[in-house]
């Protein structure tokens, strides 16, 4: 629910809201202005998503984490979370929020999607991204005219942009174009051996900081990317120029066809027979 000692303005509550088998937006509220500090921290049996449109303040949570904030910020508050966040002392601010709850947003935070530790994240510009947010609140607010999974498919969209960093234009679009360039050096690289200081000196790094950043960056070392690329390239192979394990296992330098087998099934979970097998086409049945 959201917090008390507010100018309600624009708040809509959807309590009794059909619900889709993925989930739902239970509650939204559009140009909130909050002048009076909450005292104590609250604890909410749902997930919100607040976006500070105007003002400043300070958020302060169970886990010991304490930010100034000031507009353009999220705040994404999770279930079972105490937490606090209020205007600095004698000034206002406005938020535009939902509150959202639903299986898949519990897978989200299983996964580490939706990580309570990393609660605040910073979107620019203010205007654009308040409208993003105000749009999945109208979409919630067609309950019946519209269908909820469509709102949560929306809520899902924006929450991934929002966790991806493309609030932070310039940044993002400098890493995007850097992992472009890295990625691209080690698909030429996937046979054999690989120079990972040569590599990261064409990216202007040391290996260490080459890894450090791509690992930010991509969600996975260098390395284990590398080898899922390889493990992608000898999938088409299999499918498209039906080649056998050892001929894979030699073309793309692994030591034998028992060390390549050991692999690809660390990657995809499947062995080589398995997944050939599983890429037969079927018999009709009778």
């Amino acid at each position: 629910m959201p917090p008390p000692s507010r100018v309600k303005t624009n708040e809509f509550n959807f309590q009794n809201a059909v619900s889709s088998p993925l989930g739902r937006i239970t509650m939204v509220g559009f140009g909130v202005r909050q002048t009076v500090a909450v005292g104590a921290p609250r604890t909410l049996d749902q997930f919100a998503l607040v976006y500070l449109v105007d003002g400043q303040g300070k958020y302060e949570d169970a886990n010991g984490r304490r930010k100034d904030l000031r507009a353009g910020d999220f705040m994404i508050l999770f279930p079972g979370l105490a937490h606090r966040y209020n205007p600095l002392p004698g000034t206002h601010w406005v938020t535009t929020y939902l509150c959202f709850q639903g299986p898949i947003f519990d897978l989200w935070r299983e996964q580490g999607v939706l990580n309570p530790a990393k609660p605040l994240h910073h979107a620019e510009p203010v205007a654009h991204w308040n409208r993003r947010l105000e749009a999945v609140c109208d979409e919630a607010r067609l309950a019946g005219a519209s269908p909820p999974l469509l709102g949560v498919c929306l809520l899902q969209q924006l929450l991934a942009e929002i966790l991806s960093g493309m609030g932070r234009s310039m940044t993002y679009q400098d890493d995007l174009q850097w992992v472009t360039r890295a990625s691209g050096l080690i698909e030429a690289n996937l046979i054999g051996a690989v120079d990972w200081a040569a590599i990261a000196h064409q990216m202007g790094l040391t290996f260490e900081s080459f890894r450090k950043r791509f690992t930010r960056l991509v969600g996975q070392t260098p390395s284990r990317y590398r080898m899922g690329r390889t493990i992608d390239r000898a999938c088409t192979w299999m499918q498209h120029r039906q080649l056998k394990d050892r001929q894979i296992a030699v073309e793309l330098g692994f030591c034998d066809e028992f060390h390549f087998s050991r692999r690809f099934k660390s990657i995809t979970g499947q062995s080589p027979r398995q997944f050939r097998q599983s890429r037969l086409p079927q018999k009709p049945s009778a």
